[in-house]
């Protein structure tokens, strides 16, 4: 089970740029993401589900009481200046464990559309990320008020939530402690990263929530982590529609 929370609502828009409301970006880009983790197989949990304002220490009173396993917040940047700062990164409470992991995995997949990689930030002042006791993560996805960024945000937005999507299943099997069994479809296997990234591309530009896993010299790449077979395998008739020779895996 995952709680995803978009940031701010309501009477408190966060930041604001020519008109655009951070918290209208937050919102849209959070129920995307939730969509691709449901049709994957993954509980998701909301924190908001409409324009109201939810406090951060509420946000993490109701993300303990579901006793989730992990808490995603998405967010937009803002710098002092217009186009002073441009880029994405990922804050957790420290780097160490699970969340960073999956904090890394995430500001990668997004680089690889287009946005500057700022990279993971230990904030363990952050009440989101402080008073959570699950692995947390806050994703700064790009600068509110840079132009550049906006940019990439709009003409990329379906490829965003996937690129997010494609990093939180990539990295599931990496959680301590017993887990449950998920079905991937495989597209290939290669030696070379450069033909991965090639069929990562293609693939997550028609909509599927793909990853790449390296398994010792071998690049995988992979689609869902569904915990239904059923689900794996009409995943894999449709990707072999699209004509891709595929494998149902369960690593």
């Amino acid at each position: 089970m995952r709680k995803l929370q978009s940031a701010h609502g309501g009477n408190d828009p966060g930041a604001v740029y020519k008109g655009r409301r951070e918290k209208d970006d937050n919102f849209a880009l959070a129920m995307e993401v939730g969509r691709i983790l449901s049709e994957n197989g993954v509980d998701v949990l909301y924190t908001r589900t409409t324009d109201d304002y939810i406090s951060p220490f509420e946000r993490a009173r109701l993300a303990n009481e579901a006793k989730v396993d992990f808490f995603i917040s998405f967010h937009r940047n803002s710098s002092p200046e217009v186009n002073q700062y441009n880029g994405v990164e990922v804050l957790v409470y420290d780097k160490n464990g699970i969340k960073y992991e999956m904090a890394q995995n995430i500001v990668g997949a997004l680089g690889e559309l287009g946005f500057r990689e700022i990279g993971v930030q230990a904030r363990p002042g952050l009440v989101v990320l402080r008073k959570t006791k699950m692995p947390a993560l806050l994703i700064e996805t790009g600068f509110l008020n840079s132009d550049k960024d906006n940019q990439l945000y709009d003409e990329k937005n379906a490829e965003i939530a996937q690129a997010i999507a494609g990093a939180i299943l990539g990295t599931l099997d990496q959680q301590q402690g017993e887990e449950p069994l998920y079905y991937r479809v495989q597209t290939g296997a290669f030696r070379k990263r450069e033909n991965a990234d090639r069929m990562l591309y293609l693939l997550q530009e028609k909509g599927y929530p793909a990853y790449i896993l390296q398994d010792g010299e071998l690049y995988k790449v992979q689609v869902g982590a569904f915990l239904q077979l059923d689900n794996a395998i009409r995943m894999e008739q449709k990707l072999r529609e699209d004509g891709y020779c595929t494998l149902i895996v369960t690593k």
